[in-house]
């Protein structure tokens, strides 16, 4: 890796920041807190074994996340040149009262439909948030401070994303006392807190006459022209997103095959040691750590790590941190499903936090920078088409994967059939949550549920199904290597 620039002092860099920055950090973190709050347990909701839970299937759960991912992803393309148009702060407005109406409908759905309805409106709300807030960052920074600030940006955002589980974790309560409908509340609550530094503090960016005066129609069709014109850009973007795909399959997917096979007793034992009974909301009914606690080391790491590593990679092409933060990243996204321990999959999530630190803010720089001036909020729209790919492409895959490479329910009942006789129909008729004593009960000896998910985990290896979709992210890094040797050699 060669030298490209020398770096400026850290102090300068931030001098240079101007109050809309700060302001745009605060507002992010806070939005963050309350979508990080809900997707952190929305998987164990929809999926979960328990009575409580609504219950959906593998599948119907990445229908959910599929839509909502195209509409929160896919929407921003068009939406960041109506915030250029019509204005930042009437989009973070409207943005909030979207999202407000889409958490209060998750903590009133009964099912498929209803929690569908909520996804769209919460996916529709935060694409309309995300132009603005990134557009204002980017107008904010210049080529001198735009590392750091990205980095800065990316560490606020992680601190709302560091609180939000623990936060959901305290409020869903535990499988004797289940609470679900506080996390959705809550996630309104802290939204409608948003309005206050919006309307108070925010101060609009200079407009842009000649797009104000546009119809919206006109908005659309050259959003899409200048698009499909910036052929480079378009290429980066594809290609990226498989990073994206690992990424989203960290929040979307992990937890619910932490719940099912994963033991995370020892990080519940290492949380009770360190915190005594200040853990008991961070612990399951049988004292393992919940499954949002273990994908918040994700956040964890970011908020220690990010801003030394942003600095120091700072001084090295952005096409070199995304090759090493992606190759980073794929070792721990296969390795956090590739055990049964707790300790051992709380270190991959890690590792893939490490890579993430050293790719995500460059992703972020590289498109705010490359954007021209007077179209920052639109191009950072464009830089939410990686996440549309990799979000909907990892739940449009993801679900129907899981179901046949790694669902103990399904594990459970096949082999009640296959190895202990018991007619299909039976095996059919048991409760999700009683499948693991049934199979214990079977197995004899005074064996108990923890050994029925060894005796599967043995037998099914659901640790595959990260395997398959560890593929995708390895393409994306092959793509990103080219993209990266075209780039130094056209230089």
């Amino acid at each position: 890796m060669s030298q490209e620039k020398t770096a400026v002092p850290v102090l300068t860099q931030v001098r240079q920041m101007t109050r809309n920055f700060w302001v745009a950090n605060l507002i992010e973190a806070g939005e963050r807190l309350a979508f990080f709050g809900v997707r952190a347990v929305l998987p164990l909701y929809l999926v979960g074994t328990a009575s409580t839970s609504l219950g959906l299937s593998y599948s119907q759960k990445g229908i959910i996340y599929m839509v909502w991912a195209l509409l929160q992803c896919l929407v921003p393309m068009v939406s960041g040149g109506y915030t250029e148009a019509y204005g930042y702060r009437r989009s973070m407005l409207t943005a909030f009262t979207i999202n407000i109406l889409g958490y209060c409908l998750m903590a009133n759905a009964h099912g498929f439909w209803s929690m569908m309805a909520a996804g769209v409106l919460v996916g529709t709300g935060t694409a309309i948030f995300k132009p603005p807030v990134q557009g204002a960052v980017a107008k904010s920074l210049d080529a001198g401070n735009s590392g750091l600030g990205f980095g800065i940006f990316y560490w606020v955002v992680n601190i709302g994303g560091f609180i939000a589980p623990m936060a959901a974790a305290w409020a869903r309560g535990n499988e004797e006392n289940p609470t679900w409908s506080w996390v959705f509340y809550g996630a309104a609550l802290v939204t409608a807190w948003n309005f206050i530094p919006a309307l108070f503090l925010f101060e609009e960016p200079p407009p842009n006459p000649e797009a104000a005066r546009k119809k919206p129609a006109q908005v659309f069709t050259e959003t899409m022209g200048t698009l499909w014109a910036d052929k480079s850009m378009l290429r980066f973007l594809l290609v990226v997103s498989g990073f994206w795909f690992m990424f989203m399959q960290l929040w979307d997917l992990l937890p619910n095959f932490i719940d099912e096979w994963v033991n995370t007793a020892d990080v519940g034992a290492f949380l009770t040691s360190l915190l005594g009974s200040g853990a008991q909301s961070l612990l399951t009914a049988s004292g393992g750590a919940k499954p949002e606690i273990l994908i918040n080391i994700d956040s964890f790491a970011i908020i220690l790590l990010v801003l030394p590593l942003t600095w120091f990679f700072g001084r090295f092409s952005m096409m070199t941190s995304l090759v090493l933060g992606m190759a980073i990243s794929l070792v721990g996204f296969i390795g956090s499903g590739a055990t049964t321990s707790g300790m051992l999959c709380g270190l991959f999530i890690f590792v893939f936090a490490v890579g993430e630190i050293i790719c995500s803010p460059k992703f972020s720089e590289y498109v705010g920078m490359t954007a021209p001036p007077d179209k920052k909020a639109l191009y950072m729209g464009f830089s939410n088409i990686p996440f549309a790919i990799g979000w909907a492409a990892g739940n449009g895959l993801s679900g129907p994967l899981y179901d046949h490479f790694s669902s103990r329910a399904v594990f459970a009942k096949r082999m009640l059939v296959e190895r202990f006789g018991l007619a299909p129909e039976a095996a059919a008729a048991i409760a999700p949550d009683q499948l693991l004593a049934a199979l214990a009960e079977k197995m004899g000896a005074g064996a108990l549920p923890q050994d029925a998910v060894r005796l599967l985990w043995d037998a099914y290896h659901p640790w595959k199904v990260w395997v398959v979709l560890g593929v995708v992210g390895l393409a994306s890094l092959i793509g990103m290597v080219l993209n990266y040797r075209a780039a130094k050699a056209s230089a």
